[in-house]
């Protein structure tokens, strides 16, 4: 009976000083890698964003970093990293319940940002899933590769060491040497004007086929706007001509089964997106999943949404009259697509607590900025467009410092971005004057 226990008292002090150890040797391939961060693809996925523009490419620039970086830590020859900053906007799609409901969003999620300076590709995995809170529990049940710890040894243990085969080895052989293959691919990386010049016939082609695509979507964006009386018509999202000619021939049989409807749409500008609904600018958004019962009956509730703007509208000057004429807007290309109520609630909510505040800035004294507000920020910033970026529930001090320190670079961008757009405009006029059937929609 003591044998026993001795026996088993010794397996117990062997596991516990070699399971570190071990468990440090265990590395992730490129496949045991994805198959680890599945939870975390599917929360950060931009295609699940399409509804905020955004965010969908703060996710997608991360994605491709950090991909890059597992990348990197799998090639042969690696060394080490330069730390590499990531932020995501990570979808509650099991809500965690120790976080706090003030940091979950009425969007469905949050921003969640880390900083990359692991050596090796479990560690980062393990890393991105605890920093957005996703269980790590189903990594431990992959079937891990056992292979060398990043690790200094001990004197008289044994070490793993790469085999480096001499370049004569892979000459006698006909062997292939990793080292040239991966130099001789970082040379074959094409270039900018490399790749252009690699596609231009093929862009050239699929440009000239859809030509006649394009000329249709242009006369049927025409008639509708003279026939129904519209502004504008616009697309939130980058759909394909066929897509949008589709859309376009769906608005226009229902002015044909039920002109009634159409009557109040007289004047708005119609942006065909992922919901129906008005948007902060007062469009028309018309849901391209919708059927033409719910566009006709948005339609119907149109002028119950005429006090609303004006009231919108009245909240954006008193907002502007308190910091010192700041002119408040909301640009639907980079931030999320509001609903006209959402926008007017957040104004509310910012009025009332600038209000009780009572920040000192002189009057007209930032007359000619601009100001965005957004619900999912935490600190104010400075957009390269020139406008500012200022969270909800920014503190008072803050906002004042922030907006005062930065007055004068906001300026300077402002007149740079004007700069770029007649620059912009100039050179599209001169393409329509020489090419006036390649028009861009």
């Amino acid at each position: 009976m003591s044998v026993t226990f001795l026996r088993y008292v010794t397996r117990i002090r062997l596991e516990n000083h070699f399971a570190p150890q071990i468990c440090q040797a265990r590395l992730l391939s490129g496949a045991d890698a994805v198959s680890a961060l599945r939870p975390f693809y599917f929360a950060v996925h931009p295609d699940f964003f399409g509804q905020f523009p955004r965010e969908r490419a703060v996710n997608e620039n991360s994605l491709k970093r950090l991909n890059g970086y597992l990348e990197s830590l799998q090639k042969p020859g690696f060394r080490s990293l330069q730390p590499t900053q990531l932020t995501f906007y990570v979808r509650d799609t099991e809500p965690d319940k120790s976080l706090s409901p003030c940091l979950i969003p009425s969007a469905g999620f949050r921003a969640v940002s880390f900083t990359l300076q692991t050596r090796d590709v479990l560690s980062t995995v393990l890393g991105v899933l605890k920093s957005c809170s996703l269980s790590t529990e189903h990594v431990h049940n992959l079937k891990i590769s056992v292979g060398p710890p990043q690790q200094k040894y001990e004197a008289g243990v044994p070490f793993y060491r790469p085999i480096k085969w001499d370049k004569t080895y892979y000459s006698f052989t006909g062997f292939k040497d990793p080292d040239e293959e991966l130099e001789k691919a970082e040379r074959m990386k094409p270039t900018f004007s490399s790749w252009l010049s690699n596609n231009e016939a093929s862009a050239a082609k699929k440009h000239k086929e859809s030509l006649p695509q394009r000329a249709e979507l242009k006369r049927l964006r025409k008639e509708l706007c003279h026939k129904l009386g519209l502004a504008d018509i616009r697309w939130q999202r980058s759909w394909g001509v066929a897509h949008r000619c589709s859309q376009l021939h769906s608005l226009s049989r229902l002015s044909q089964q039920n002109p009634e409807s159409l009557r109040n749409i007289k004047g708005h500008t119609v942006i065909f997106t992922d919901q129906s609904g008005v948007n902060a600018a007062g469009h028309v958004m018309l849901g391209t999943m919708d059927v033409h019962h719910q566009w006709a009956k948005l339609f119907e509730k149109l002028p119950s949404y005429g006090d609303l703007i004006i009231q919108t509208s009245m909240l954006e000057e008193r907002i502007s009259h308190l910091l010192g004429g700041i002119q408040v807007i909301h640009v639907d290309k980079l931030q999320p697509v509001l609903l006209l109520e959402e926008y007017y609630s957040t104004l509310s909510a910012f009025y009332k607590r600038l209000f009780s505040m009572r920040i000192p800035f002189h009057p007209r004294s930032l007359q000619g900025l601009q100001m965005t507000l957004e619900n999912d920020r935490s600190s104010p910033s400075l957009h390269e467009s020139g406008h500012f970026n200022i969270p909800t529930i920014c503190e008072p001090s803050t906002l004042q410092w922030f907006i005062q320190t930065k007055a004068q670079e906001a300026r300077r961008r402002m007149k740079r971005r004007e700069e770029e757009a007649l620059f912009e405009e100039a050179l599209q006029g001169t393409q329509h004057h020489q090419h006036p059937d390649d028009t861009l929609l």
